[in-house]
C-alpha cells in the first residue's frame, strides 16, 4: 500500500503539473464537466535533466468508458454486482490521452455531459477503473484516500470532498513533505484550478480566494497541487447563486 501511494503522488507531480476542472452548468441543472491533466514541459524538463531529450513516447487515443466495458465484458462480469454498478456510473465518460515526446505534449482530457451533476462520478478515478477492466485487476481506484462528488439544488452548488481513508491521507501528506524538499530547488508549475460557469450571478462563495468574473456568472480558484493532495478537503466548495427571476 505504501508503494502504491508513493507511486500515485510521484506520478501526479511529475506527469500532471497542471490540473484544471471545468464545469458548465445550465439553468435546468444539466451541463458538462471537463478535467484536464497537463504535464508542464518546463517543470518536467528540470526534473528529468538529460533524460528529457532521450524520451521516446507517443500515444494518442480516445475512448468512451462504455466501450471499455463492452470490450472487456468477460472481465466486467467477474466483478460483484455493486462493483458492476460502480463501473456503470462511468458509462457516459469520455477520455482523450495524448503523450507525445515529439510534440512535447502530455495531456489527458476527461469529459462528461450530464442531466444532473449528482450523476457525475469521481472522474479522477476513470483511468484507474479502465485499467482494472483491461487488466482484470481489483478496484485500484478504491485505494485512493478521498472521493469527489457534486450537488446542485437550483440555487446552491456544492463540490463535496470526502476522506475515505485516514491512513492513506496521512501517508500521502508525509510523502509529499519529503517530495517538496527534494524538488524545492526547482521552479515548478504545480497548479490545481477550478473553473466553474453558472447560469446566474454568484451571490457568495465559501472560499474567499475564488476569483469571480466581472459578470459574476463564473469563478476561478487556483490552488497548489501538492497542497490539495495533502488536504483534499481544501478543494471543497459551496457556491450560492442569486434567485431566478
Amino acid at each position: 500500500m505504501k508503494k502504491y501511494f508513493y507511486f500515485v503522488i510521484v506520478g501526479t507531480l511529475l506527469s500532471n503539473c497542471q490540473v484544471s476542472e471545468n464545469i458548465y452548468l445550465n439553468e435546468d441543472g444539466s451541463g458538462k464537466i471537463e478535467v484536464v491533466e497537463l504535464r508542464d514541459e518546463h517543470s518536467y524538463m528540470q526534473i528529468a535533466g538529460a533524460n528529457y531529450s532521450k524520451e521516446e513516447k507517443y500515444v494518442d487515443t480516445s475512448y468512451a468508458f462504455s466501450d471499455v466495458v463492452l470490450k472487456y465484458n468477460d472481465t466486467f462480469l467477474k466483478f460483484t454486482k455493486p462493483e458492476q454498478e460502480l463501473f456503470t456510473k462511468y458509462n457516459d465518460v469520455n477520455v482523450h490521452v495524448k503523450k507525445s515526446s515529439y510534440d512535447k505534449e502530455f495531456r489527458t482530457v476527461i469529459t462528461q455531459s450530464f442531466n444532473k451533476i449528482e450523476a457525475v462520478p469521481d472522474l479522477y478515478k476513470t483511468e484507474d477503473y479502465a485499467d482494472d477492466l483491461e487488466n482484470n485487476y481489483a478496484l485500484t481506484a478504491e485505494k485512493h484516500y478521498y472521493k469527489v462528488s457534486y450537488g446542485f439544488d437550483g440555487t446552491v452548488f456544492k463540490r463535496i470532498v470526502k476522506i475515505t481513508e485516514i491512513e492513506g491521507l496521512e501517508k500521502a501528506a508525509g510523502q509529499i513533505d519529503t517530495l517538496k524538499t527534494q524538488v524545492s530547488k526547482f521552479n515548478l508549475v504545480q497548479s490545481y484550478t477550478l473553473n466553474y460557469h453558472f447560469p446566474r450571478k454568484i451571490k457568495s462563495v465559501s472560499n474567499t480566494d475564488a476569483k469571480i468574473s466581472t459578470d459574476k456568472k463564473s469563478l476561478s480558484l487556483q490552488l497548489l497541487l501538492t497542497d490539495t493532495m495533502q488536504n483534499p478537503e481544501s478543494t471543497a466548495l459551496e457556491v450560492v447563486l442569486e434567485n431566478a427571476l
